[in-house]
């Protein structure tokens, strides 16, 4: 099972071009720092922009580097089954544990269509495979009964939640018998996410505060919820300036202030404005980040 603070790894570039010896720099440092998987690859890591021998590196770099330490879920999804496929098998020969694969954006297929593409992807491989719902980017929603039906599939083995719509999990537990790792993908809502039987999130803030968002995670699987909620006061501000701006401008800006790589981010996301970088850097004095 996946669980606890996941990482959607931010991918560093340097005067256009994939920063290898910071990517590495990054893994080692989320491994030090108590983060427990990671997600190369995902939106965090701009893979729409990223070149599909970008794509494939990235993963194999974080794969290497890891070396089984951690859990390493590789981001592959597309709303081309056929590219989906195609980078969730490269990702099981690099030697990731699992992939995350969201489906249905511009094309909006129906529940039914949904249903199949990620039975056609699990059908063309063999690691586990987490659902990646996310509906204010995709359009379409992976209703509750498509996912339970898609749990009756051996190899599905998750949800990655950014719905907002904190009844899901409750409601998917109804569903789904499995063992099922339920993981939000927002950090605002991760600790109401767990109440209602998550076990982790995929985080953008664990970019700048893995250690913290480890702690967050790690109280709530041990079921200290006062702890958990006075934590995740104190990192809401941070969790909120993340995302004033397009992501991942700001996960960025703020891993440039702590040293590890450029906050250069590809067209078409921007630069920060200088009222944002304020905000961030606030945040993280505040957290005694900086």
């Amino acid at each position: 099972m996946f669980q606890g603070s996941i990482v959607a790894l931010i991918t560093p570039f340097r005067d256009g071009q994939l920063d290898e010896a910071a990517l590495l720099r990054l893994v080692e440092w989320h491994i030090e720092q108590g983060t427990h998987g990671i997600v190369p690859v995902g939106t965090t890591g701009e893979s729409p922009t990223l070149s599909h021998d970008e794509h494939c590196r990235v993963v194999e770099l974080v794969v290497k580097q890891v070396a089984g330490r951690v859990p390493v879920i590789a981001g592959a999804g597309s709303n081309n089954p056929v590219e989906a496929i195609e980078y969730t098998r490269f990702a099981e020969q690099a030697g990731a544990d699992g992939t995350l694969h969201v489906a249905g954006y511009y094309n909006r297929p129906n529940q039914e269509g949904l249903y199949h593409h990620f039975k056609a992807v699990h059908d063309a491989t063999t690691k586990p495979i987490i659902v990646y719902n996310i509906p204010p980017r995709a359009i379409v929603d992976v209703q509750p009964a498509t996912l339970a039906r898609l749990a009756e599939l051996p190899r599905i083995v998750g949800v990655k939640d950014a719905t907002g719509d904190l009844a899901r999990p409750w409601t998917e537990r109804q569903l789904i018998k499995k063992p099922f790792a339920w993981l939000s993908g927002e950090d605002a809502t991760a600790v109401a996410y767990n109440i209602g039987g998550g076990q982790g999130c995929i985080s953008v803030t664990a970019n700048v505060a893995p250690r913290l968002l480890a702690e967050v995670q790690n109280l709530t699987l041990a079921g200290e919820w006062q702890a958990a909620r006075e934590l995740q006061d104190r990192l809401i501000p941070l969790h909120q300036a993340m995302f004033a701006e397009p992501s991942p401008a700001g996960a960025k800006y703020a891993v440039s202030l702590l040293g590890l790589c450029s906050e250069e981010c590809r067209l078409p996301v921007m630069p920060l404005c200088e009222a944002t970088k304020l905000r961030i850097r606030d945040a993280m004095v505040a957290l005694n980040l900086l």
